[in-house]
């Protein structure tokens, strides 16, 4: 199958693809999406098939006007009103009870609810109306991997397995969307951090907001509530470890691997890349010291490109756990831990 490049011009066609079942891959402002129509369930197989993902693993059902949403779902609360009035378009994905038979089962990855998000790309809405209907749109990534946002990302994991790529150039934020439950109207919690705060959330409603703990996100004798919160994510074949911004720890651990004859990548800040490129292997700017922005937009393709570098080792800068630190954060932990 030869994978073709579709642009703004050739969007019909893009359209087209989806509507005889074929999978096409396209831009969203946080990365790439996997893309087949919701409701075709042999469509959305192949999008689990393809990806190499868990069957439990529920997708996001992307969307190009509220109205695709009002009429599947059992209510549309006040809360999400407010929500989608104030972030959508935009990187913020709702969990609400659906109504049954909507969907693909697939979709819903055994659950009575799904997820909903407007992304804000000309791009994907322009594809979502070509094609008429809701759209999956999963990482356009094999299953684990770090997630894509450049075409040659998409290219490299589904070369010859999807039937095209709408050439976006480079997402804008780098991160998932933040994943908001409303599904209970005790306890709306985020399930995955991203780019909209707990902050801007509880502000909106005026409601404290609940984020889950990585315990709630992994329990392995449950179906996971959301992408993202249960199985390997975000990991490279290269081995990572986290550090500080802190120099003296750079230098410590460096000065170790060094020692012991390993070929080392770094995935950091300008001032550290400048200070250390001289005694590793390789580099990548996650931009300027503190840009938690610039680090959030460059780290999955740093990590994709480190990856290439025939380093050993990538140590990769932390950051804080709050805001967007949160979501960058989340994704680091996951690539660090991955087996």
């Amino acid at each position: 199958m030869e994978t073709k490049i579709y642009t703004i011009e050739t969007i019909e066609e893009a359209g087209q693809a989806l509507k005889n079942g074929q999978i096409v891959a396209f831009p969203t402002e946080t990365v790439y999406g996997l893309g087949a129509i919701a409701s075709n369930d042999q469509a959305v197989a192949s999008v689990y098939q393809v990806k190499g993902r868990p069957s439990d693993n529920p997708l996001i059902v992307h969307v190009s006007t509220i109205e695709q949403v009002i009429k599947v779902v059992e209510s549309f609360p006040l809360a999400a009103k407010k929500l989608t009035n104030v972030f959508w378009p935009g990187p913020l994905t709702i969990i609400l009870p659906v109504r049954e038979g909507v969907f693909a089962p697939s979709v819903t990855g055994g659950r009575k609810t799904v997820a909903f998000r407007m992304p804000a790309h000309s791009l994907a809405l322009a594809l979502i109306s070509a094609c008429q209907e809701p759209i999956v749109g999963p990482s356009a990534n094999k299953s684990g991997r770090p997630s894509p946002t450049k075409v040659s990302h998409v290219m490299d994991d589904f070369d010859g397995q999807i039937a095209g790529i709408c050439d976006g150039g480079m997402t804008q934020i780098g991160l998932e969307s933040t994943v908001l439950d409303l599904s209970d109207p005790e306890q709306f919690s985020i399930l995955r951090p991203g780019f909209v705060s707990r902050e801007a959330i509880e502000e909106v409603l005026g409601l404290n907001i609940h984020v889950a703990s990585e315990k709630e996100s992994a329990a392995k004798d449950e179906a996971p509530r959301a992408p993202g919160m249960k199985y390997r994510h975000y990991a490279p074949e290269t081995p990572v470890m986290a550090l500080s911004p802190n120099g003296d720890a750079w230098q410590a651990h460096i000065k170790s691997l060094n020692k012991q004859g390993n070929k080392i990548a770094i995935l950091a800040n300008q001032t550290l890349v400048d200070h250390f490129a001289s005694q590793v292997h390789a580099t990548y700017s996650l931009g300027q010291e503190g840009d938690i922005q610039s680090m959030a937009h460059h780290l999955f393709d740093g990590l994709r490109q480190l990856d290439k570098s025939g380093a050993q080792v990538i140590l990769v800068e932390s950051s804080e756990d709050s805001q967007l630190g949160l979501a960058y954060m989340n994704r680091l932990k996951k690539a660090v831990k991955a087996d």
